[in-house]
């Protein structure tokens, strides 16, 4: 399999759009997901906001430092464009993040609830590192960079949300949690 690094100099070399389509082929996926879960679901605005940053990562590509890997720089850029829509929607919204149970699991709705009620006592910040780190499966230093928060800071929204989860949760995993 060709590399990012190659396909990407390709793109900026040859202006090679088959490069960028195999990019995108590549990451896509994980990509919708991530934001699927930022959007609560919403598959549309997720998609939307997919496609918005697929876009911007075309028109920004020779910017492109290569200090990261490709699919954290993407990571970024889907992530500010998640944050610019929040702003905007802002005034329609208590808690964006887990308002919606459409995209619940059936199966356990009761436990869904209870997840979001528990998610609904952590900060925007909280919610959004606990999601990308536990949720999306990136690194501490993958989070800080797409937030564009120290590292320090990231630990310490995952260690507080863990807390409050764990206290919020704790009747449902049927633990007491002295506090």
């Amino acid at each position: 399999m060709v590399s990012d690094q190659v396909l990407i100099q390709r793109c900026l070399c040859s202006d090679d759009r088959y490069a960028y389509s195999q990019l995108v082929r590549r990451h896509q996926s994980r990509l919708r997901q991530m934001l699927r879960r930022l959007c609560d679901g919403d598959h549309a605005r997720a998609d939307d906001l997919a496609q918005e940053t697929f876009i911007q990562a075309y028109k920004s590509l020779a910017g492109f430092r290569q200090q990261a890997q490709f699919s954290t720089w993407l990571y970024r850029i889907a992530y500010k464009k998640f944050l610019s829509i929040q702003r905007k929607r802002s005034e329609l919204s208590n808690s964006p993040l887990i308002e919606n149970t459409d995209s619940a699991d059936p199966s356990s709705p009761a436990v869904a609830m209870d997840i979001q009620r528990a998610m609904r006592q952590l900060s925007d910040q909280q919610r959004q590192a606990v999601l990308l780190n536990l949720g999306e499966g990136f690194s501490h230093q993958e989070v800080a960079d797409m937030m564009n928060i120290p590292l320090g800071t990231v630990k310490t929204h995952i260690l507080r949300a863990r807390k409050i989860l764990q206290i919020q949760l704790a009747d449902w995993r049927g633990e007491t949690v002295d506090g």
